[in-house]
């Protein structure tokens, strides 16, 4: 046989980072041992949103779905032993993600290294986060300056990085469909290159540097041939916008990279053994095709929608990625799918859909000013609707979900205790106490003085990366950087998109929605409201809101006034808007893991207030033994992701109504199975 010379594999990378910063770099460090070959940071969400851990937001949310950096002696302590000239690091990071970059500049500074060598990505695209994921912090203008002043300093100091990750992943989280993602994500591409030209901090025959550095980071969903070809339909326009929009002639300039982690959404917690060929197919989807095959590839593990992976879940989805590109023969080919008709229609198809998709939002003035207006919110709200309606409908199969649900016992997950990882409820502790231990030994006046010098900076137009670095030398905060430019820009609540949303369920006479109206108008009859009152809460500082925007949506649609604020609220703000607005049911949506602590302090809270007749009802990414827990303490019922059914969710959101209020239960107006 003739040997082929195989072409270089994807980057391989496992989003890693959990406690503390020294537990995070024991992973990071093994995780390389067994043949990773770039580094993908999780950070907490206090790190994520601007919030130091020792503020009230952050209670219950220190360490849990990332690693927490605070300060420079954080990051430290994350890259020790690593050498970072040496290394390819993305960070997951945007509203903060100038922050991030800085500290991680000055301990590669640190270690000795030449910055202009340093090699990553910074996620830092703050129109998704308005979208779906929720760690914006600042309002879409000077949130745009921040990531124009990134990417105009790394072109000029740090130019192997790629500053921005044009981010369409959490747009099919939130429910966009393939043009929907290609075209929010290429508009929002346009939004970020057309500030950074008018900046005027870049000469236009650099220009092209800039395009070069623009990376994306998607999704890949289960249908593999669709996904497949909207990467084509993906190079096919960054081709046609950089070319005829920017004047790009540079071929290497020009090329589309992009890195990707195949879907979460899609992980189911029943059956969940089924996750491990769904990962497979949708990283062949990223994969198999050489003229569009992603640039980096990182794989979530097959118990995510149980909890937080272990070490071995994360090794297992590594080496899915390792037999794929070092036992097949897959690098030894061009590209196996030039010229098929199938494939050439169907990306032509996808092209021509969503530039009409970006002439409209360029007629609305561009990206921002859709999410401003709540057009592109309302969208994804809508297709998600759209979509958990066809699963629910069995339109739309997911096998050991809506399909094929018989099953054997689960050797994986036969100890649910041991099958993911905990964290140890004490670590936020300890993370408060080192926080204020640097707080104390550190130069207090250069740092006060370095955060006046920031807010100036931030209220003219200056580059804001010079002030920042010295921040992060001076012993800043990460709580502190934040708020000094909240201080300047203030803050911004983005529009829900609930209100604006079809229906997407139909209630036709004897359909399980209009038995669910008909429960819900009764119970309201009956206890003599014009209509019962839903709050629904997002506790903490999970910003995923796609869960309890369909939960609120589908309420409403049940006949509900549904009372929705957004994400991130204390258990006070919650509890004060239940008695204000004299809501009959209060349902807390948390996929954080601090349900434990968040959710029984509104039912204290409630319970202080004499409104022991309000169930509260939890849902999120909660294992069966914290489940128990929450019903002990009072939690009427907990939802995970194996409820799918969300109009049978409302119907038996209203039973427990009935039940708080001594009203008898009606079996026969049960919804239909």
């Amino acid at each position: 046989m003739t040997e082929r010379k195989k072409d270089r594999p994807w980057l391989m990378r496992t989003y890693a980072g959990h406690s503390t910063a020294e537990a995070s770099n024991e992973l990071y460090r093994r995780n390389l041992a067994k043949g990773q070959t770039g580094l993908s940071v999780a950070f907490d969400l206090p790190t994520q949103t601007g919030y130091d851990p020792d503020h009230i937001l952050a209670r219950g949310e220190v360490g849990r779905v990332g690693v927490p950096v605070s300060h420079l002696g954080d990051m430290r302590r994350l890259f020790q032993d690593i050498p970072l000239d040496q290394m390819n690091t993305s960070m997951t990071i945007n509203a903060t993600a100038m922050w991030l970059l800085a500290l991680y500049q000055v301990v590669a500074e640190e270690q000795g290294a030449d910055i202009t060598k340093l090699q990553g990505t910074t996620q830092n695209d703050i129109v998704k986060e308005y979208l779906s994921r929720g760690t914006h912090v600042f309002p879409p203008v000077p949130s745009l300056r921040l990531t124009t002043d990134m990417i105009t300093y790394t072109v000029a100091h740090i130019p192997k990085w790629n500053p921005i990750n044009i981010c369409s992943y959490h747009l099919q989280e939130a429910g966009a469909t393939p043009v929907q993602e290609i075209a929010y994500a290429m508009s929002t591409a346009i939004a970020v290159l057309d500030a950074v030209r008018d900046s005027g901090q870049v000469p236009p025959e650099k220009f092209g540097d800039v395009v070069a550095r623009i990376s994306f980071f998607v999704n890949a969903g289960v249908r593999f041939i669709e996904e497949m070809c909207k990467m084509r339909a993906f190079g096919r326009l960054w081709e046609k916008v950089t070319r005829e929009r920017y004047g790009i002639e540079n071929d290497k300039q020009r090329r589309f990279r992009y890195g990707v982690q195949v879907n979460s959404l899609g992980l189911t917690e029943a059956q969940p053994e089924n996750n491990v060929q769904r990962i497979v197919l949708e990283m062949l989807a990223v994969t198999l095709s050489k003229d569009a095959r992603a640039r980096a590839v990182q794989l979530p593990a097959w118990n995510e929608a149980l909890g937080l992976p272990r070490p071995w879940d994360q090794q297992w989805s590594l080496r899915i990625q390792q037999v794929l590109a070092h036992e097949s023969d897959l690098l030894e080919y061009e590209d196996i799918f030039a010229g098929s008709h199938v494939i050439e229609s169907k990306v032509d198809a996808l092209v021509e859909e969503c530039l009409r998709e970006m002439d409209r939002i360029e007629e609305m003035g561009g990206a921002m000013a859709a999410v401003e207006s709540g057009y592109l919110k309302s969208q994804l709200v809508s297709s998600h609707a759209e979509r958990r309606a066809r699963i629910e409908a069995g339109e739309e199969k997911i096998v050991g979900v809506n399909c094929y649900e018989s099953t054997e016992p689960n050797p994986l997950t036969a100890d649910l205790g041991t099958a993911i990882m905990t964290v140890d409820p004490q670590n936020e502790a300890r993370v408060v106490a080192k926080l204020h231990t640097w707080r104390t030994e550190r130069d207090e006046a250069r740092a006060q003085d370095a955060l006046e010098a920031l807010k100036r900076a931030a209220a003219g137009t200056d580059n804001l990366m010079a002030p920042t670095l010295e921040c992060a030398r001076a012993g800043v905060t990460t709580g502190e950087w934040a708020w000094a430019l909240r201080d300047v820009f203030g803050e911004f609540r983005a529009p829900t998109g609930v209100s604006s949303a079809p229906v997407a369920v139909a209630a036709e006479e004897g359909s399980p929605l209009a038995v669910v109206r008909e429960k819900v108008d009764r119970t309201a009859r009956e206890m003599g409201v014009g209509k019962l009152r839903f709050l629904v809460g997002k506790p903490g500082l999970d910003g995923h809101s796609n869960g309890a925007e369909q939960i609120a949506v589908r309420a409403r649609d049940a006949g509900f006034e549904v009372v929705y604020q957004g994400i991130r609220l204390t258990p006070e703000q919650i509890v004060n808007a239940a008695l204000a607005e004299d809501v009959h049911a209060v349902g807390l949506s948390i996929l954080s893991g601090s349900h434990a602590e968040l959710v029984p302090d509104v039912l204290t809270r409630l319970r202080e207030t004499g409104a022991t007749d309000i169930p509260v009802i939890a849902g999120g990414i909660i294992p069966q033994s914290d489940a128990e827990t929450l019903i002990s303490a009072g939690v009427a019922a907990v939802f995970t992701p194996k409820d799918f059914g969300i109009t049978e969710i409302i119907g038996r959101i209203v039973d427990e109504i009935r039940k708080a209020n001594k009203l008898d239960s009606f079996e026969s107006t049960e919804v239909p199975a």
